[in-house]
């Protein structure tokens, strides 16, 4: 990505945004992989100062284990568990909830030296404390999901993870395209079948991310482990059981993971029709439509390897963080294309 402005503060202040979405990014991913390997429950309170320190020494980490062993994951699930293996899923939770902390002192520093320096560009500093303030609700929000799983059962509200998840990418999201307003602030001029091409394709990926989320939140990757069917067939039985009928689409395992396929192809349709009506398009245009394309075949190919293969740690967690860049890909696109339209 080519950086159009020369100007001193909107680059330095640019750029370290960019580093914010990043770190972002990387969050998710590790928040991935503490879903996918069950720890998310290991860690029963929220000391948001003292838990900075993971427990040092013999006594400190019995302590920890006997909160631990008070929790419904312990009682119901993880009963045979040595405190040898408490302490494999402890230290996924602690360090996602440290890279949490250190997202926030990351972000809150900088912008204080920026804010004191008079290094803010103009109509900025509204933006910067907004993007505070949703890093602080994230961390409420995440304490605000655990709490779901510690009550009857080892695991946490679905609804309650969707909107954990979809706030990470909505700060994502606000970090990556403020970063791009600020580096690159003439978009190019695109055409209005683009930009509605761009628009509707954003439009769907929220969707399909939302999607995402209530799949990883119903476990829904553990059923119909076949491609192109679902089992037997395209459409399976249990599509729409529940009552009333919109249940489904938000508490059916099976309705979601249905749907999730099929935002999927709509995704990848949508993305080659965008790559082909950008051959006639400027080469900054080109490239961007060239990386969504990209982006879409990647994130399908990890989504198909891995219900395959039966929802591995591995491919589940770079599934996760393919999303992420499925929407940065979309980010930038729809970026370049505010320009004003031609015909």
């Amino acid at each position: 990505m080519m950086f159009q402005t020369n100007d001193r503060d909107r680059r330095a202040v640019g750029i370290w945004l960019l580093f914010m979405a990043f770190t972002v990014f990387v969050m998710v991913v590790v928040g991935g992989a503490t879903r996918l390997t069950e720890s998310g429950l290991s860690i029963v309170d929220w000391r948001p100062v003292t838990g900075v320190l993971p427990p040092i020494g013999d006594e400190a980490w019995q302590e920890e284990f006997a909160k631990y062993q008070t929790s419904p994951e312990f009682k119901l699930k993880n009963y045979h568990m040595s405190i040898e293996d408490f302490k494999g899923i402890f230290y996924w939770e602690w360090a996602h909830r440290l890279l949490g902390r250190l997202i926030g002192l990351f972000f809150f520093v900088p912008m204080v030296w920026f804010w004191l320096k008079g290094r803010v560009p103009e109509g900025y500093k509204p933006r910067l404390i907004v993007l505070f303030v949703l890093g602080g609700l994230q961390g409420l929000l995440g304490w605000y999901m655990v709490k779901s799983g510690l009550v009857d059962e080892p695991a946490v509200s679905h609804y309650r993870l969707t909107a954990h998840l979809s706030l990470a990418l909505l700060i994502f999201s606000a970090l990556f395209s403020t970063a791009l307003s600020l580096l690159n602030p003439a978009p190019t001029q695109g055409s209005k079948v683009m930009k509605r091409l761009s628009h509707l394709f954003a439009l769907v990926l929220v969707f399909q991310l939302v999607m995402g989320a209530l799949v990883a939140g119903l476990k829904a990757g553990h059923i119909f482990n076949t491609w192109p069917l679902m089992g037997e067939t395209f459409m399976p039985e249990g599509l729409l059981v529940m009552e009333p009928m919109w249940r489904n689409f938000v508490d059916n395992a099976v309705t979601t993971q249905f749907d999730h396929r099929i935002g999927a192809y709509v995704l990848f349709a949508l993305a080659v029709v965008i790559w082909f009506v950008a051959r006639r398009a400027n080469s900054t245009v080109k490239g961007a439509a060239s990386f969504l394309m990209a982006s879409v075949v990647m994130q399908m190919t990890l989504g198909i390897v891995m219900l395959l293969l039966e929802v591995p740690v591995s491919w589940g967690t770079a599934h996760q963080g393919g999303g992420v860049v499925v929407l940065a890909a979309t980010i930038y696109l729809t970026h370049i294309l505010r320009g004003r339209p031609v015909s």
